[in-house]
Parts: structure tokens; sequence; C-alpha cells
């Protein structure tokens, strides 16, 4: 059987980053490619790049891939397949990859593990306030009554509110099963029956803030989820509760969290912001019951190569004429980060 021929598109320096030593011999035996050969734009490219896309069967891409536009695909003739070696694919999968009929797949399971990981860390680390005793402690720097300063905190029997069922929050409420802690769920897809088998009380949106203690946010970006933590679902949060969000910025009204972080009535672990960045005068880098992180949540380091392993999985079952294991739909696509 005939290898396919593949291209790599993707940012640069993103492959030296996906693929190691063990990957890289993998990709060469699986797929006719030259993995020194990596498309950074498709639009206007390079001539190598150009014959490169022309023979290609298959494009493997990652964070940083150039939008496959209807130009690109008409440089493409013999394209049949992207295999997506990270999560999201609506940065670069258009309207024109589903009218060409491209089967599509993406390592998006495989990197919500670490998201998961960090978000059950997150949680447990809120549970027992351990930021700002951290910070108090720092502060002090003296013997100190902290089972009593600390009497209403713990992980015992809590209420932890989930809001939305994606690959990261079902992950995360499986991560959850071992502890002591009860489980609300919010997601207008999922019934009751669904929620319960997950583990999980199906509850609305604003009763989940009213009830829980910690409320980590893991809905996909779109339209319909804007700000969709706004100021009335951050009031009926109780005070001392903790607000955690590893999905977009955008989700959460910054306009309405910022003041009650200032107050310091609610706590924060945010690894995402609108805008990713904050400006270099916002509160949020010096707030004491705020942990901030640059959105680190997802894959970085060796957790990378876990993503490549997906994907060329993904490519050995493309390569047998096997269907995806993971693959990316239209329909799906609409409810999808």
């Amino acid at each position: 059987m005939t290898a396919p021929t593949a291209l790599l598109a993707m940012g640069p320096g993103i492959a030296e980053q996906l693929f190691g030593a063990r990957q890289r011999a993998r990709l060469t035996a699986l797929v006719d490619t030259d993995p020194g050969l990596v498309a950074h734009r498709l639009t206007g490219p390079t001539p190598r790049v150009a014959a490169a896309l022309a023979g290609a069967e298959l494009l493997i891409t990652c964070w940083g891939a150039p939008p496959l536009t209807a130009e690109v695909l008409a440089a493409a003739p013999r394209l049949r397949a992207v295999v997506h070696a990270a999560g999201s694919v609506k940065h670069h999968i258009t309207p024109a990859c589903w009218e060409r009929g491209l089967r599509v797949t993406s390592a998006a399971g495989a990197n919500a593990l670490p998201v998961a990981e960090y978000t059950l860390a997150a949680i447990l680390l809120a549970g027992k306030n351990v930021l700002p005793a951290a910070r108090r402690y720092r502060e002090l720097r003296a013997p100190h009554d902290w089972r009593a300063e600390l009497a209403g905190h713990g992980n015992y029997r809590r209420r932890v509110g989930i809001v939305g069922a994606s690959r990261i929050g079902r992950r995360v409420i499986e991560l959850l099963r071992p502890f002591d802690l009860e489980v609300l769920l919010f997601d207008p897809y999922v019934d009751a029956g669904t929620a319960a088998r997950l583990g999980a009380e199906q509850v609305g949106l604003d009763e989940l803030c009213a009830r829980s203690r910690i409320v980590s946010v893991h809905a996909p970006e779109l339209p319909a989820t804007r700000r969709m933590i706004g100021a009335a679902q951050l009031a009926a949060m109780e005070d001392g509760a903790t607000l955690i969000n590893t999905s977009r910025g955008s989700l959460i009204d910054g306009d309405a969290l910022l003041p009650e972080l200032v107050s310091g009535r609610l706590n924060a672990v945010l690894d995402v912001t609108e805008p990713e960045v904050p400006p270099a005068s916002s509160p949020l880098y010096d707030l004491p019951n705020v942990l901030l992180t640059p959105h680190v949540a997802g894959s970085l380091g060796d957790e990378i190569h876990r993503m490549a392993d997906f994907a060329l999985d993904e490519v050995a079952r493309y390569a047998s004429g096997l269907p995806f294991a993971d693959p990316v739909t239209p329909e799906e696509l609409t409810r999808m980060a």
C-alpha cells in the first residue's frame, strides 16, 4: 500500500515542539512527507510549499495553522483530510473544507486532559483556601491559629459547579469522583439522566452559581456563551466562593467580575482573560485573592507530545483506510470551542 503524501502546516516553531525524535520517526514511517518542510502560510506560498501542497493528500496541522480557504483548497486538488494535533479547528477549517468533503479530526480530547488536571488542582487548593492562606503566612511569619482562621474551608461535602459538559468539563467531573464533593452541572444540551450518569446533578446556571462554593467554567466560546457569567450570576455566588476559568475569557463579564475581586468578596483562578493578556495596570496581577496564570492549563512541554501521539494514531488509521477515531463534523463544530 502506498503511503499517503502529507504536508505539515502550523505556526513557526510548533513542529519542533510537537514532534520529538520518536514522533518524527513514526511520522516518516506512516506518510510520505518532509518533516523539515513546515508551511506557515498557504496563500502565496514558497515554491517548495506550493509543490508539496499540490501533491498533499493529508494536512497535519497544529497551533497557528493557516486558514484553509477556497483559494488554498484550489491549490490542493488531492487533499482529502486534515489531522489537527491540537484542540479547536475553528481558526483554520473553513466552510470550503466541508464543501470539499474533507475529513477532519482533532486532538481536542488529548488536549483536554492537562486542562482538567489543572482544574482539579485549582478546585482542591481553592477548597482549602490555600492561596490566601499562603499569602497570610508570608505576611505573619509567626505562629497562628490556622484551624480557627480556616474553619469555614475544606474539601468535605462541598459543592462544585461545572459549567459546560465539554470534553474538559466531563473529565473534571470524572477526576472529582474519588473526592467527597457534590458536583452540580449546567449544560443546556445535557439532560438530568445524562448528568446523573456523569456523576453530577443537573441544575440551571443561576442555581449552580448560588449553590456552589467553587464554580469552574468549561463551556465553548460561542455567541450564546459570551459573558454567560455576568453580574447576576456573580452576585448569586456566596461570599468567599471561587470562580475558575480555563475556557475563554469572553465567557465571563470582566467588568462585573473585577469589583467582586477587588472587594475581596470572591476569589478567582483565571488562566484566561479578555483581553488574553490584561493591561499592565490591571489589578488582577496583584490581588491576593486571584491566581492569574498565562493560559498554561492546556498542553505544554512534554504534554504536547500526547497530542502528537494522538494525531499520529489518526494518521495511521487514515493510512490504513479506517475512519478517524475522533472526527470533527460541521454540526459538532457549532457547539465546540
